[in-house]
């Protein structure tokens, strides 16, 4: 979706356009989208975090990675140090096969029948740059 708070084919900062009125953004209150991966390049993600330098790059051969970014935290789960998980204070990007796969069979498979074995693999590589 390019030219959208949903295009991040160009570095932005993610709270950049989080508050754009876009109904996607609005009903789900920030980011919570799946993002599709062409698995072309060997980083399919990354994140970068300009004061510290701390730079953490997503590697998958899953076709999707879900972005969320705390849209829903309001302070009552406390996390390490005691400190609590407030309103998009994080983020996480988990690999995986895009929602509702199951009903659209141009969709990569989600089938694994009796007997087969599931296999992945994603690396979350951490470095300071």
């Amino acid at each position: 979706m390019a030219g959208t708070p949903f295009d991040f084919t160009t570095p932005h900062t993610i709270g950049e356009r989080i508050a754009e009125n876009y109904d996607q953004l609005i009903y789900g209150k920030g980011y919570d989208h799946t993002f599709v991966l062409d698995n072309k390049e060997e980083v399919d993600a990354s994140v970068y975090e300009p004061v510290s330098g701390r730079l953490m790059e997503v590697i998958t051969d899953q076709p999707g990675v879900q972005f969320y970014c705390g849209n829903f935290l309001d302070g009552s789960k406390i996390g390490h140090g005691g400190k609590p998980y407030i309103y998009r204070s994080g983020l996480c990007l988990e690999t995986g096969h895009y929602p509702d796969s199951p009903n659209h069979p141009d969709f990569p498979s989600t089938v694994l029948n009796p007997g087969e074995t599931f296999k992945s693999q994603t690396i979350y590589r951490f470095s300071v740059k």
